[in-house]
């Protein structure tokens, strides 16, 4: 991208800028902000993380260790970062900064080379970026050589094609308009907070897991059914429940912690509401014998019966949603299928078959499936939802550290709808940007819009990557049942 802007600067006769240009590097500049606000929201996670782990006796022996020095690398970074925003605001300032409305000259090649080149702010930028990096690694010998050779920070001097620019500061800064300085400098922001995250990561990992040891067990049974016709089957499961009193499993029902008994199971207790096919989501977190986490998520199902023997529900959920055929199953309760009629005040519907129907839902909100038997009527009221977003995905990454010869290897961005209760939902990319940095990088940030979700594009950019590159995924378009929807950014540190 450096190369690419002297390249433009020098056949621009008039020295004039023109929009396009102005355009391209507000939209990096946008991206690089995204990219680390995401960077942001995933430290603020951690050092949530790492406060627990200092509250937990069997952790915080090695959390009083290393949390320390991850509130090391944050109040670097928090001091590199203000002091780069700072840098900014000057550099707006000598373009001749509105305050009324936040503008300034963007295209002005004068206002960087004075503040940054004549002024010396460049040289000063250079300096702290140095510091910054060497006290980064010298919180801790280990972390010295955990990112010796790949911290994202590259200091080094960029190729020019103009060889007056002999300095750092004058091959960044020198003729530069002030919108791409301001984007240099966020591409250094990104680099701190990126650097940042990598520490405090690395710091967390540290800390490790606790051994966990089943010392109590519990005898437990459960039926298939309480209501049961004649000639249906009757299942009962039996076992013995094993139990960490050290490690017990966090229950979620439907959004609600549920407390542990004695015997560290959860108990759940409900007063069911009208007639129709309802679900239970529940979903459990424990700690595995080895120390690491693992979950299970399990759909409870039950049917309430109408006082008149009609029913309604959805063979998925008590929820219709936009842009999928929602099946829902139908039942007169003694009267025939024939006597049955179908109604939905929201959206359209078909008959596949006697008592099964497939409902297309017109808009958010609810919708009231009316059964009409023998002429009298009867309401079963349904929550109407659009599809929720999926996740973009690389391979099987959501982002973070990712091994370089892996990153490579994929085929291109995808998106994946998680835990949904319908299955095979797809979502399809129709195009995205990506901004590469860091390592293997020396003549700067590079950035490209693409269409659809391969690689195959941006290619050469991704083969330059190297360990200690970063790559940012943002502005990812997709399209699938409802609609299309731009997707959050998500960035990948190479190693």
């Amino acid at each position: 991208m450096i190369n690419l802007m002297y390249l433009v600067l020098t056949a621009l006769l008039a020295l004039n800028v023109s929009s396009e240009i102005l355009n391209a590097f507000r939209t990096v500049n946008d991206s690089l902000n995204n990219a680390t606000n995401t960077i942001e929201d995933k430290n603020k996670t951690l050092f949530r993380s790492l406060a627990d782990l200092q509250k937990d006796s069997r952790t915080a022996e090695r959390a009083a260790i290393w949390a320390p020095k991850a509130a090391k690398a944050k109040q670097l970074s928090d001091e590199m970062n203000t002091y780069i925003i700072n840098l900014q605001n000057k550099l707006k300032q000598e373009a001749d900064l509105d305050p009324a409305t936040g503008e300034f000259d963007e295209g002005s090649l004068e206002a960087a080379t004075r503040l940054m080149d004549e002024k010396g702010e460049g040289k000063k930028l250079l300096d702290k970026l140095t510091d910054f990096k060497k006290s980064l690694l010298g919180i801790d010998p280990a972390i010295a050589k955990e990112f010796g050779n790949s911290l994202p920070i590259d200091l080094s001097m960029p190729k020019v094609r103009d060889k007056t620019n002999n300095t750092w500061s004058a091959a960044y800064f020198r003729m530069t308009p002030t919108i791409a300085a301001v984007t240099i400098l966020s591409k250094f922001q990104n680099d701190v907070k990126n650097s940042e995250s990598q520490v405090v990561e690395y710091c967390h990992k540290q800390i490790g897991q606790v051994q966990v040891v089943y010392d109590q067990f519990q005898a437990f049974a459960g039926q298939s059914s309480q209501y049961l016709m004649p000639g249906q089957e009757l299942e009962i499961t039996a076992g013995v429940g094993a139990f960490s009193a050290a490690a017990k499993p966090t229950v979620v029902i439907d959004g609600a912690n549920v407390p542990l008994n004695a015997n560290g199971a959860a108990v759940y207790k409900t007063t069911v509401g009208g007639p129709g096919s309802y679900t239970k989501k529940v979903h459990i977190t424990f700690t595995k014998p080895d120390g690491t986490q693992g979950s299970k998520d399990v759909d409870v199902s039950y049917t309430v019966g109408s006082p008149t023997g009609a029913s309604v529900s959805a063979d998925a959920v008590k929820v219709l949603y936009i842009g999928l055929e929602n099946p829902i199953s139908v039942s007169g309760g003694n009267v025939g299928d024939e006597r049955v009629s179908f109604n939905i005040n929201n959206g359209s519907f078909t008959k596949d078959r006697p008592g099964h129907y497939i409902v297309r839902p017109g808009k958010p909100g609810t919708a009231d499936i009316t059964l009409t038997i023998d002429g009298k009527p009867q309401v079963f009221p349904f929550r109407v939802k659009t599809v929720p977003d999926p996740i973009a995905m690389v391979g099987a990454s959501k982002g973070g550290r990712v091994r370089v010869n892996d990153f490579k290897a994929q085929a291109g961005v995808r998106a994946e709808l998680e835990n949904f209760v319908f299955e095979g939902v797809q979502f399809n990319v129709t195009g995205y940007t990506i901004v590469c940095q860091g390592s293997g990088f020396s003549e700067g940030l590079q950035y490209r819009q693409v269409s659809g979700n391969s690689f195959n594009p941006v290619r050469d950019m991704i083969e330059k990557c190297r360990p200690g590159s970063a790559v940012t995924i943002d502005e990812i378009r997709v399209s699938g049942p409802g609609g299309s929807r731009t997707l959050p950014p998500i960035q990948f540190n190479l190693y």
